[in-house]
């Protein structure tokens, strides 16, 4: 007897894939879910969503329940102002930005003939309406495109779709490495608006890329919130593609983990006293040799206390060195709040 076909469902367009951008409804954050005191850049709260800020204002991110009613989302990234600059200085600037590997991005034949257009779509809500730009920034080839769009009602969720034409110049480059920066403007300097603003694909002029931005940081009661970011091939916006959260965490943890080791066994295998090894390896593998750290306090069977050391650092493993132990020994290492971390961010 034949099987009847199954009906085609919302997973089975889900794992597609093609959202281009990793954790746009902002569900994972692995290195926690507030930050406060930001004047640098780095990543602080959502995974894959890097703040790179040049001496404007002082923030405090967190990952936020504030969310656009009945879509599906149930958080979004949150940008709070908490020590103000309304005159920058011409090289300041601040961004939300997202980080993509050219492998990922080949079948965008960007440099060809056929390059494809892309479509953005995503959830914005601040309380200070006005011109904001979406920026795309092509690093293997300098080159740069803007796209603006208005915040129209204060403190209302809305939702902003922009087509942006292929780019038929500079290849991105088939390896694991950064090619593609994905940036929301949130309040630039002169060196930034002073030209036209740049809304084709072009070699990369800093004047020409944040031209009627507005500023963000003029005032701490300012807030700016986002979720529900998609970047695909074509035209046209689809609806959002929400991925199960393990398939979402390990899609993050490929850049990034942070793994509690509340118990670890290491041993000492030989005939001489010495470290105490053991293998650990990684949640899903890594986009590059992660560097490896440590946070909280780690603790063993023998009383020792203190950082355990790493080696022979791969994609998807290194191993661990903790106290000394005598030959053929065995005990254990970790602590209710001892971290293992790996990054291998772009």
């Amino acid at each position: 007897m034949a099987l009847s076909k199954i009906p085609s469902a919302g997973f089975q367009d889900n794992v597609k894939f093609r959202n281009i951008i990793i954790n746009g409804d902002m569900s994972i954050a692995q290195r926690g879910t507030s930050t406060a005191s930001i004047t640098g850049s780095d990543y602080h709260t959502v995974d894959r969503f890097k703040t790179i800020i040049t001496t404007l204002g002082t923030w405090t991110q967190s990952q936020s329940t504030d969310v656009p009613t009945a879509q599906g989302f149930s958080k979004s990234l949150k940008m709070d102002c908490t020590t103000a600059d309304a005159s920058p200085a011409s090289g300041d600037s601040l961004r939300i930005t997202t980080h993509l590997e050219g492998q990922n991005l080949q079948y965008l034949k960007k440099g060809t003939s056929s390059a494809e257009s892309l479509t953005m779509s995503f959830w914005v809500k601040s309380n200070k309406t006005g011109t904001y730009i979406l920026e795309l920034y092509d690093l293997d080839n300098t080159r740069q495109i803007s796209k603006s769009y208005t915040i129209d009602s204060a403190s209302t969720w809305e939702k902003k779709t922009i087509t942006i034409d292929g780019d038929t110049s500079g290849a991105f480059d088939n390896d694991n490495n950064l090619s593609l920066i994905v940036g929301w403007f949130l309040g630039a300097g002169s060196d930034f608006t002073s030209g036209t603003l740049n809304t084709s694909w072009n070699s990369a002029t800093n004047a020409n890329r944040a031209v009627g931005q507005v500023n963000l940081a003029d005032s701490t009661s300012n807030e700016f919130y986002i979720t529900g970011v998609q970047l695909e091939a074509g035209t046209t916006a689809s609806d959002f593609e929400f991925l199960p959260v393990d398939v979402n965490l390990k899609r993050c943890q490929r850049y990034y983990f942070k793994q509690l080791l509340t118990f670890f066994n290491c041993g000492r295998y030989n005939h001489t006293s010495g470290p105490s090894l053991a293998d650990f390896y990684f949640p899903t593998e890594m986009r590059a040799n992660p560097t490896a750290s440590t946070s909280g306090t780690f603790v063993s069977s023998a009383g020792y206390t203190g950082t355990p050391g790493f080696g022979g650092l791969r994609t998807t493993a290194f191993y661990l060195s903790g106290p000394s132990i005598s030959a053929n020994q065995m005990e254990y290492v970790g602590g209710s709040d001892a971290y293992i971390i790996g990054d291998a961010e772009l």
